[in-house]
């Protein structure tokens, strides 16, 4: 049986720039094409059991030839595959994806093209530049600074200039002084404001502004370099008044996100919408016990307890799991009070349609046992991790509050990408690492080694057990004044973002 393929546009960057429908095709892709350009958090959305094949196309260096890509996008759709050809930006526009298609079409292969935002005016819009103001210009020309085989651009210049409209370059970086040149010498007056916007729509952008006749020096002396897009024409004039992007609180800070990867995307979202650079680094994953006995006859008994007490969201799943194995749901649960150990918890109950009775007012496993020692006068059933805090258990103790300690899932530290992450911290860079527990410490702690020296880390944590655990590697700490997400998200922005180089 054939496959198909589908062209997906990237965006020019930001995750939040993908569409709806291509985010979609890769999440259901069985194999996945892409280019250097496309950034990492949208290749974190590939399916893990996809086939993922890194073409590295970017500017001149191609590790796999343009005719080498057209034969894998067919051999693996030949293969009967779900192919997604995932480029940067727009598959169209200076994409080369009309001649991807072209050999899929000759062998009556089914293929569909998903349009991506593109570069030409988002990164401009990211920069503060309108490519079309009625006051200024109301056309807009897009075109390739790139020269085929190292040929002299072949761009007619006059044309252009005599449009009066905003000119947007793409891949222009290393032909900027021909394309500055090349403009003036066709007329465009020379103090023409013109702005080059590097790796734009990203937490290290950065817009260099200048006139036609001087960006391409300035840029030089900036070491700008590709992936950049200039533009040309009076709406330049704007960027710096409405430079939205570059004013975010946590521009250009790198913040590493340590939650498990089905929790990772609020916060990281989050930090992202607020200009952080976000690096999510899963060092945990939560995996359910299952089959598990205990939790099947506390289900079956579950009139006998009179609380039902949850400490993570992954409790809650573990819980909905069960009762549906069982041919239940939420009913089943009868008139049992549910105490949740804090915000993302309860979240998670509401999600179920439930709402927790009983949320103490620090989120921590010493809290909620000691809120439950002074509620119950019945038997509480925990539902929880197989290595939980014994602080939960050691209050109830206390307070001579019989209770069933169930384990629902274990957690499992390893990461494949800790080289990656070793790496990272090994550049000497200020890293900022969110910590949401002891274990998301534990685990990034095994990621990167023992032997590391973690003293140029800080970690924005969660509760002080969770900063206790990072001190004892070393690691300094900040911690959130309550310990839920909206706290977090507080504490980092407390740090703000890295100094900017100057003149930038």
């Amino acid at each position: 049986m054939v496959g198909s393929v589908i062209l997906v546009g990237a965006g020019p960057g930001d995750p939040g720039l993908l569409t709806l429908k291509g985010r979609r095709a890769l999440e259901e892709a069985q194999v996945v094409v892409y280019d250097a350009l496309v950034g990492a958090p949208i290749l974190a959305l590939m399916p893990e059991g996809a086939e993922k094949i890194d073409v590295g196309k970017r500017a001149a260096r191609h590790t796999v030839p343009q005719e080498g890509i057209n034969q894998i996008l067919l051999d693996k759709a030949l293969e009967g595959k779900r192919v997604v050809r995932l480029k940067g930006g727009d598959p169209f526009l200076f994409g080369r994806g009309g001649e991807e298609l072209e050999l899929l079409e000759e062998r009556g292969v089914p293929f569909e093209v998903v349009p991506g935002v593109t570069s030409a005016i988002a990164v401009p819009a990211y920069g503060g530049i309108p490519v079309t103001h009625r006051d200024f210009t109301s056309s807009l020309h897009i075109i390739t600074g790139h020269a085929r085989d190292g040929k002299p651009l072949d761009i007619d210049f006059e044309a252009l200039v005599r449009t009066g409209g905003t000119l947007v370059f793409l891949m222009g970086v290393t032909s900027l002084s021909a394309i500055c040149a090349g403009l003036v010498a066709a007329g465009m007056d020379p103090d023409t404001p013109a702005s080059i916007v590097e790796q734009g729509t990203t937490p290290m952008q950065r817009r260099v502004d200048a006139t036609a006749a001087t960006l391409a020096e300035k840029a030089a002396a900036e070491r700008v370099g590709a992936p950049a897009i200039s533009v040309f024409g009076s709406v330049c004039a704007l960027g710096e008044r409405f430079d939205w992007f570059d004013r975010l609180p946590l521009k250009g800070r790198r913040v590493v996100v340590t939650r498990p990867r089905e929790r990772a995307g609020t916060l990281a979202g989050r930090l992202r919408d607020l200009g952080a650079d976000v690096v999510e680094y899963p060092c945990i994953e939560t995996v359910p016990i299952v089959p598990c006995p205990d939790m099947a006859r506390a289900m079956e008994r579950i009139g006998a307890y009179e609380w039902l007490a949850l400490t993570s969201p992954a409790g809650v799943s573990a819980l909905m799991d069960e009762l549906d194995r069982q041919g239940k749901d939420a009913r089943a649960l009868g008139s049992v009070k549910l105490a949740a150990i804090g915000g993302g918890t309860a979240g998670e109950l509401k999600a179920h349609g439930l709402r927790a009775d009983y949320v103490p007012e620090v989120y921590d496993a010493e809290h909620l046992g000691a809120g439950l020692a002074e509620r119950a006068r019945g038997r509480v059933l925990i539902l929880r991790a197989e290595l939980g805090s014994p602080a939960l258990t050691a209050a109830l103790d206390g307070g001579k509050i019989p209770y069933d300690d169930v384990h629902t899932y274990r957690t499992v530290y390893e990461n494949p990408r800790s080289g990656e992450l070793r790496e990272l911290l090994e550049r000497g860079e200020d890293l900022l690492v969110t910590f949401t527990s002891a274990s998301t410490v534990k685990g990034f702690v095994a990621s990167v080694g023992e032997d590391f020296d973690f003293s140029g880390v800080t970690g924005a944590c969660i509760g002080v057990q969770t900063a206790g655990e990072a001190g004892k590697h070393g690691i300094r700490t900040v911690v959130a004044e309550r310990a839920d997400m909206d706290a977090l998200v507080e504490t980092v922005m407390g740090l703000g973002a890295p100094p900017r180089p100057a003149g930038i």
